[in-house]
């Protein structure tokens, strides 16, 4: 597929490269030998999940996936591989960066002109085009990638129409599936899919992914990228909003908040309610959702390690804190009550 020229990106962000203009991977190593030894085996999975807290590098081993099977077509020749590194200069690397690889398709938030904004959710027109996608002979001869960024903006009709082409995968297809909260997604997309879970970085490999950003390096001092690192609980995402959005201060007063739970300091609530309204708070606004989001993920975790029965319940707000936050996003609405209703249903899940 071809990128339209200056068309906004809902997956870039400002001030760093695309993961699939990015060729190093920092962690992960057990998942990238996974992917490998899958692929150079010939046993490769037409549907992988890949799960983790938002930021943590889940794209940027989706795309070393695909540049690596896009400049492999035979598995036999990647055999033994240690890793899925392929040069930037490679030709199929080089058209994965520009999108233009014919082999190559990414379902994503697509750009509304007439808004000016991004659509909420992946609709089912753009999952309708992996149909066709994958209907075509693979203009190199070789595999087909589809990667999905993120599985969680699906609607429900898009998942449905995306189960039908995972019922029925084609011949020598990959479908890698992105999600920070995979229980939330339909059970039988989850079926179809083989696991890989991603571990939060080690805040000095978030430390490091940082301190490679020429922009956001010549930006920020030492001390403020090293405090962003340990606050940043593993995501690069957390990290550069940190930055962004004196967000050190923010961290601490929703952390606050989050660990009162399940009383609730309505003084305090209103005041970060009021905060994040503000004109320009958009940033701050984002890194509120993420720590939520964290927060969920991390008593996700908790609970399935204890063995308890109501994980469904966490996976349940989470994605419907995400989808508010989209809409309040993408129809620019009063963020007052997103936070103050946020809170109160975390409240009420912690009280249970």
């Amino acid at each position: 597929m071809s990128e339209a020229e200056g068309v906004p990106e809902s997956d870039r962000r400002e001030g760093c490269p695309h993961p699939r203009e990015t060729e190093g991977l920092i962690g992960h190593r057990a998942a990238e030998h996974e992917l490998a030894a899958a692929y150079g085996s010939n046993r490769m999975h037409h549907a992988w999940l890949v799960s983790g807290p938002e930021g943590i590098g889940k794209a940027t081993l989706a795309y070393r996936l695909a540049r690596f099977v896009l400049a492999h077509p035979d598995p036999a020749e990647a055999a033994g591989a240690a890793s899925l590194a392929v040069p930037m200069d490679h030709p199929a690397a080089r058209r994965v960066a520009r999108l233009s690889h014919p082999d190559l398709l990414v379902l994503r938030r697509g750009w509304n002109a007439d808004r000016k904004a991004f659509y909420g959710d992946i609709r089912v027109d753009d999952v309708r085009r992996a149909t066709g996608f994958f209907g075509s002979t693979a203009g190199e001869g070789g595999w087909r990638v589809a990667i999905v960024d993120t599985a969680d903006d699906m609607n429900g009709a898009a998942a449905n129409a995306l189960l039908k082409v995972l019922e029925e995968p084609p011949p020598r297809a990959i479908f890698v599936l992105l999600s920070a909260a995979p229980r939330g997604l339909p059970a039988p997309v989850r079926s179809r899919c083989r696991a890989l879970s991603l571990a939060p970085l080690a805040s000095s490999e978030v430390r490091a992914v940082l301190g490679g950003l020429s922009e956001i390096a010549e930006e920020h001092d030492d001390d403020a990228l090293d405090t962003a690192a340990a606050l940043s609980e593993g995501s690069v995402a957390h990290a550069l909003s940190l930055l962004a959005s004196d967000g050190a201060s923010l961290h601490r007063v929703v952390s606050s908040l989050l660990d009162r739970l399940p009383d609730v300091d309505v003084k305090a609530s209103h005041a970060l309610a009021e905060d994040l309204a503000k004109r320009g708070a958009e940033q701050r606004f984002g890194l509120f959702v993420s720590l939520v989001g964290d927060w969920l993920h991390a008593r996700v975790r908790a609970g399935a390690a204890a063995g308890e029965a109501r994980l469904a319940r966490f996976a349940e707000v989470w994605e419907k804190t995400a989808r508010a936050a989209r809409d309040t996003e993408t129809f620019n609405l009063d963020r007052r009550p997103f936070v103050l209703e946020t809170l109160a249903q975390l409240a009420g899940l912690a009280r249970r």
